[in-house]
């Protein structure tokens, strides 16, 4: 039975990001686990819950009855509760300014070296799940990077929806700093998706520690932290190519090892293009 390994923000996720390729890989058979930066219990964004919910971009309603239903299921069901902790599975890195940072850098890569060789290889596949909340505790979280970096060292899938792709962006070996998708096609959140005010975050969080307060609910962080399309377009160089197909419902980009999945509207055929690169051996599509 292959595994594949779900990463997800504790900061707001999109319902359908999840749903779409969850459903595809429960169809398949696999087996699913559940990752997130420390540990807690991901929530859902509530408009990715609540029908009709209008996305000013693109001015238009992304969310249905059956995707916010779905979402609700899930989140209301036990399936989320122990999630794996990404800080209690992969070391912290040394700051330069360690006394022993050499000695620090050597344990880290040992370390490392040892869970990609001895536990990444029970997952068959990643997939990074999107939404708002990948932009606070994924994109820049260097545990994300390094499991990222071990699922391409053994060669094997992986996925990563909407600003869940930022994490594919800023992966990259501390040692030289290289984007690990350049040269590559992907697609992503395009800026023309972006919202001007709005981007907003949900989870159990708080400055004193407690889980009321800040995060306590909906958090508007007016546009967002950055444009994801303008990243990865310098990430993937000359020889790369950030496709949006923007005017276009879906878009799905594999470049193997790479899937990307550009917004919402492309969640299910994400879930779908994946299991076909497990059980095909795709290696293109969308380019």
């Amino acid at each position: 039975m292959k595994k594949v390994l779900f990463v997800l923000s504790e900061w707001g996720y999109w319902g359908e990001e999840l749903i779409g390729p969850l459903e595809a890989c429960d169809a398949a058979g696999y087996e699913i686990a559940f990752l997130t930066p420390n540990g807690k219990r991901p929530t859902p964004l509530s408009v990715s819950c609540t029908p009709g919910y209008l996305d000013p971009p693109l001015g238009r309603s992304v969310t249905s009855e059956e995707m916010g239903q779905k979402t609700r299921q899930i989140d209301d069901s036990n399936r989320l509760d122990s999630p794996k902790s990404l800080a209690d599975w992969f070391p912290q890195r040394a700051y330069p300014s360690s006394p022993t940072y050499l000695r620090d850098m050597e344990a880290y890569y040992k370390k490392i070296d040892k869970i990609v060789a001895e536990e990444l290889v029970a997952y068959d596949a990643l997939v990074i799940v999107g939404g708002s909340g990948a932009l606070v505790d994924l994109a820049n979280n260097h545990r994300i990077h390094e499991l990222v970096m071990g699922f391409v060292k053994l060669n094997k899938p992986i996925a990563a929806e909407c600003y869940g792709v930022s994490c594919l962006a800023f992966a990259r070996d501390f040692r030289d700093k290289k984007s690990l998708i350049w040269g590559k096609k992907v697609t992503g959140h395009p800026i023309d998706y972006d919202y001007l005010d709005g981007t907003g975050f949900e989870g159990h969080h708080a400055i004193d520690g407690s889980k009321k307060g800040f995060g306590d609910g909906y958090i508007n962080f007016g546009a967002p932290f950055y444009p994801l399309e303008y990243i990865l377009r310098d990430a993937v160089g000359p020889d790369g190519a950030y496709i949006g197909r923007v005017g276009h419902e879906t878009s799905v980009i594999v470049d193997y090892p790479f899937i990307t999945s550009r917004s919402t509207a492309s969640s299910v055929e994400c879930g779908r293009v994946l299991v076909e690169v497990l059980e095909k051996g795709l290696t293109r599509y969308g380019w």
